[in-house]
């Protein structure tokens, strides 16, 4: 887990030492580790499996723009933070009950009330389980990867026959980072959890892949491109961020 910032030459008088600080991210201090890397093109933070904030300081870079550059990024460090924390205890069951997000709704796991032996519904969903009483999250991920499998697949090449946009693939995975990429040849590929969110955000995952056909970065040209395919995607931004926990859960 990492974050960049593109750095220019500048000039310094003396070596500089790692030095240790704290960094103040959401409610918690966070041990902050300031380490200069005359290799390092660029300041780089990164999330250390011990909970520690590692900013690897370019060659002619400063202290002082390294902890700004942290400061900068805390809301960052947050989000890593609480997917480290949620990676650590481990997936949560699923059991008849259990409320899960399902095409952005949260929806309730209920057994199957003409088939309480071998089957549960997930709103209109149902499917055959071993145990209806047991932990039934394996079983209905599977179930909503292939349903994911087959409807963002369809969604991606309607989009991109709307926008004039050629593609080689579509590929549904079970990513644990990202909600889509794009390969340079041309190759979409999606989490399968995009099932789980509303339909709005679907679709700007897949034209934001779509966009990265024409532009294989993030530059303003991208974001540009974005803005044309999707027009309201800030408002998609804002459910991821304040849904990323569900990559994650």
């Amino acid at each position: 887990m990492q974050f960049e910032l593109p750095f220019g030459p500048q000039r310094r008088s003396s070596p500089l030492a790692q030095r240790e600080d704290w960094l103040r991210v959401g409610s918690r201090q966070v041990k902050l580790l300031l380490v200069p890397n005359r290799r390092a093109r660029r300041y780089v933070l990164r999330l250390r499996p011990d909970g520690a904030a590692r900013v690897a300081i370019p060659r002619g870079g400063s202290v002082t723009e390294a902890r700004r550059f942290a400061e900068r990024n805390s809301a960052w460090l947050e989000k890593q933070l609480i997917r480290q924390a949620t990676l650590r205890a481990g997936p949560t069951p699923w059991t008849v009950g259990t409320e899960i997000l399902f095409r952005g709704e949260r929806v309730r796991v209920e057994a199957a009330a003409d088939d309480p032996f071998g089957s549960v519904c997930l709103g209109s969903e149902r499917l055959r389980v071993k145990d209806p009483s047991g932990d039934l999250r394996r079983e209905i991920e599977w179930h909503l990867w292939r349903l994911a499998a087959r409807e963002l697949s369809a969604r991606v090449i309607e989009l991109s026959e709307q926008h004039l946009v050629s593609i080689q693939r579509v590929s549904v995975r079970n990513q644990r980072s990202r909600w889509g990429s794009c390969s340079r040849r041309g190759t979409i590929s999606l989490n399968w959890r995009l099932i789980q969110a509303p339909e709005f955000v679907r679709d700007y995952i897949i034209l934001h892949e779509l966009a990265h056909v024409k532009e294989m970065n993030h530059s303003r040209r991208f974001w540009d491109e974005v803005a044309r395919l999707c027009p309201e995607f800030a408002r998609a931004e804002i459910w991821i961020n304040q849904n990323a926990a569900v990559l994650n859960r």
